[in-house]
């Protein structure tokens, strides 16, 4: 099979995703990309160009299977969308669930629970993943990317070893949760966790303290004008 292929199937094993899931991501066909990766079309560039720009995977890496996975530091591709503030359905629940956690963008509680009894809500939109949780931020130190108000669609990491450099997380600690951008460290224990405000310093942790990780797929915004 052709060594690019083998690649790309590693890179949907290490997200722990499908391979539809991974196509959706990329936004490529369904159907045309399960024959690239099976060797009953040939790769492209136009899909390998995909998964570098939307995934910050290394071009080296991809192409050659030469240095590390992922580019040391790419813009985040969380996805800012607004929305009416009808959308949160509170008599159903079809689509993602919406549960009244607040995750801090600073230093908060510690854990993450995810009960049936804390569900408010669902939004049900194409572009919201449904097994995803969405949960409400507070604070400003993600201003002026993530607002005081806004929401935000996150999935759990199941192995955090599997960081998308530059993207954007709920991390949680043992003492702390925070929404923060995740930047590589020249030491590779540790990581670094950025602000989108510059009045706020980062903060440097041992890779091995994270407990959860979530990445932010979304962030929505709620506009009582539509």
């Amino acid at each position: 099979m052709n060594e690019i292929a083998l690649r790309i199937k590693e890179l949907i094993k290490e997200m722990g995703i499908s391979q539809n899931e991974f196509a959706s991501r990329i936004g490529t066909d369904c159907s045309n990309f399960s024959k690239q990766i099976n060797g009953k079309l040939a790769v492209t560039r136009v899909l390998t160009n995909k998964i570098i720009v939307e995934l910050g995977v290394s071009k080296e890496w991809l192409l050659e299977g030469k240095g590390e996975k992922f580019k040391t530091s790419v813009a985040s591709h969380s996805r800012t969308i607004t929305l009416p503030a009808s959308a949160i359905k509170g008599n159903e629940v079809v689509g993602a669930k919406v549960y009244d956690i607040d995750v801090t963008a600073g230093p908060s509680g510690r854990s993450l629970m995810f009960t049936s009894e804390q569900v408010i809500g669902s939004i049900n939109m194409p572009f919201i993943n449904p097994e995803n949780y969405i949960v409400k931020v507070s604070g400003d130190s993600m201003c002026p990317v993530i607002n005081n108000g806004d929401m935000l669609s996150i999935r759990e990491v199941k192995n955090i070893n599997l960081i998308f450099w530059g993207q954007i997380y709920v991390v949680l600690l043992d003492d702390y949760r925070m929404v923060k951008f995740v930047r590589k460290h020249e030491n590779p224990d540790l990581v670094i966790l950025k602000s989108a405000n510059s009045e706020y310093d980062d903060i440097e942790i041992q890779k091995s303290d994270i407990r959860a990780l979530f990445v932010v797929e979304n962030i929505i915004r709620f506009d009582s004008r539509l």
